[in-house]
This record gives structure tokens, sequence and C-alpha cells, in this order.
């Protein structure tokens, strides 16, 4: 008999929405492997990605996007690279965490010490956080492709369908 959790898990969506946004200030939909990272995993799990675009890190073009997005219907979840570190460049964070309606810190713990196994101490330096922005789900991760394929195959892509099921209800 499965667990309550892998019972929720089945329960979920087969195909989740999901816009991939990569915030960069010289990324290009031809240079930006972390956000090609995302699509690749979201495709090959079979979900759809409706939205892609490339932003700069600035809280005055972020916040309006996230805002436009949590209001579109055909939209489930919003997956963010980039970002997250520490420079005085990056802003994610603080544009996300001040947008969250509910938080999940647990995402960001989990990255983070799943990172350290990875790259050590270093990952200290990722700032990923995760929640609900209103019923959407809004995931942030940093641009490297290897921090992306991390967050993408152990948290996301097995979570997606029960945070989709979880953020409906």
């Amino acid at each position: 008999m499965p667990a309550i959790h892998e019972e929720h898990q089945q329960q979920g969506p087969p195909s989740v929405r999901c816009a991939v946004i990569t915030v960069s200030d010289t990324r290009t939909l031809e240079t930006d492997t972390g956000g090609q990272t995302v699509i690749h995993h979201l495709t090959a799990a079979e979900h759809e990605v409706v939205v892609r675009e490339i932003i700069p890190d600035d809280p005055a073009r972020m916040k309006p996007l996230l805002l436009e997005l949590q209001a579109r219907d055909d939209l489930d979840a919003i997956l963010m690279t980039g970002g997250t570190g520490i420079t005085s460049r990056d802003q994610t964070y603080e544009t996300v965490s001040a947008l969250l309606t509910k938080p999940l810190p647990g995402y960001g713990e989990i990255f983070r010490m799943l990172s350290y196994q990875e790259i050590g101490p270093a990952a200290i330096l990722s700032r990923a956080i995760g929640g609900l922005l209103g019923r959407k789900v809004l995931l942030t991760m940093p641009g490297s492709p290897a921090a992306v394929r991390l967050a993408m195959e152990k948290i996301i892509v097995p979570q997606l369908p029960h945070l989709m099921r979880e953020a409906k209800r």
C-alpha cells in the first residue's frame, strides 16, 4: 500500500502548464543554458511550457511580469532561473519573497542541502526560494545548468504534480 504522499503525488495533474523565466542582464534565448535545461526537464516529463521570458534582474520589470502571470488562467506554475545569488544585482529573492502568499521554506532548504552534497559550503550562496503566488506555484533556482539540473531532477519534476494538486485545493 503506497504512503499518503505517494497517493497524493499520483492524484496530481499529469501535465502542468508552466512559465519559464530567466533572470539575467546578459543572456539571450541562444545563450540561456539554464532556461533551456528547465525546458528540457519539463518537456521530458510531459509538462507544457506556455510562457518563455528572459528579463533583467530588475524588480521594476520582474514584479509586474509575475503579477501578470499570476492572473493568467492558462498557467499553473512559474519556474525562474537566475538572480538568486548575493551580488548587488541579484534581486530575485527580495522581489519574489515580497510577493509570495504562502512560502515553502522547505524548497530552498532541500535545494541547498542537495547542492551542498555536490559543491560543498558554496551552497550557502544560493537564495533559492519557493512558494505560492496566489494559486500558482513559484520556484526559483540559480542560473547555472548544474544547479538547474539538480533542482529539476531532485525536487521540481518529482513534486510538481503534487504541488499543483495542493495549490488548487
